[in-house]
């Protein structure tokens, strides 16, 4: 069905629920449609799963790259500046900026569309802001599909901006072929840079903000953390990068590294695996909430309160009660 036959019949793109047409005309660069399915995958609508299949051959067609790091290093101002960069090589540039929400009201402030005004008139740019919805890691629970959709969308790169994160919040290296860790000076002493967590997923780390008291020292700090590190003959070696993301200072060079690491990882296999960990986490996570809303379906009958019944009285360890649970739900 043409544009033109969508509007004649009266079934505008932001309320369509026609999988076919939506993705035909994301295929076209039609940024409502895009948007379209984006909602329809982060509302877990039931037409989810036709989403899916519709955009399954365009599957691995992007190179993913993660931002991640601490609130205040600049990853929005690295990320709208790379989108730049990008764009002068003439790459299609999704984005997808995941923001933190309320826990009490649920609501967020989805700062990425007032920060990255220099590129929302350019067709070849798709930035969409989405809420964290209280999921834990930096990102969003919809956003492996949400990234799959600007594939489908034709984007050659897709740029995930993280939350602002603590140490242990990885998710984003699960989801990305490149990482980006950005560090700042003045946001910790020596001993973070050698502390487990985020520090241990990049690919290339990005000291911003390189004009400030301290920038060397973070470098060295960072240099001596990789150095540290045990790697096989051929490994992937961080690269260190400086930036004054505010000026558009190196954003040239992590464009190199980014298409640097994207070169070894297609050397040595490592694209097709991290892929491959990528699509068996996402049908893990879709397995998973199945279960629990299965599991939620048994609150509601007599069986779950029963065996809670016996495990309080002792009558029954909760062992041998999640297994008869288990049971229920595989009959």
């Amino acid at each position: 069905m043409s544009s033109e036959q969508v509007e004649q019949v009266g079934l505008p793109v932001r309320r369509s629920r026609d999988v076919p047409m939506l993705v035909e005309r994301a295929r076209a660069g039609d940024p409502r449609a895009v948007a379209r399915l984006i909602t329809l995958v982060e509302s877990g609508d039931e037409v989810l799963p036709r989403v899916a299949a519709a955009l399954a051959p365009y599957a691995g067609q992007a190179q993913v790259v993660g931002l991640t790091g601490s609130p205040g290093v600049g990853k929005s101002t690295t990320t709208n500046e790379l989108v730049r960069a990008l764009r002068a090589r003439g790459r299609r540039v999704g984005v997808l900026a995941i923001d933190p929400s309320s826990p009490f009201t649920g609501g967020a402030i989805l700062g990425d569309r007032v920060r990255m005004q220099d590129h929302a008139t350019d067709s070849g740019v798709y930035i969409r802001s989405m809420s964290s919805r209280g999921h834990l890691g930096g990102l969003s629970a919809a956003t492996p599909q949400a990234v799959r959709v600007l594939e489908g969308a034709g984007c050659d790169v897709v740029l995930v901006e993280t939350v602002g994160v603590g140490q242990a919040e990885v998710e984003v290296a699960s989801l990305a072929d490149t990482t980006l860790v950005l560090l700042a000076p003045g946001m910790g002493d020596a001993i973070q840079a050698v502390k487990a967590g985020i520090l241990e997923i990049a690919d290339v780390f990005v000291v911003n903000k390189a004009d400030r008291d301290g920038a060397d020292a973070t470098v060295r700090d960072i240099q001596g953390m990789i150095a540290l590190g045990e790697r096989g003959p051929g490994e992937w070696r961080p690269q260190v990068v400086r930036t004054i993301a505010a000026r558009g200072e190196g954003i040239d060079e992590v464009a190199a590294a980014i298409g640097k690491h994207r070169d070894w990882l297609e050397r040595h296999g490592e694209l097709r695996r991290r892929r491959e960990a990528r699509a068996a986490a996402e049908i893990e996570a879709i397995a998973l909430g199945a279960l629990r809303d299965r599991i939620g379906s048994l609150r509601d009958g007599t069986e779950l309160p029963t065996l809670a019944a016996k495990v309080a009285e002792g009558a029954l360890d909760p062992y041998a009660a999640a297994d008869e649970l288990l049971s229920q739900l595989g009959s």
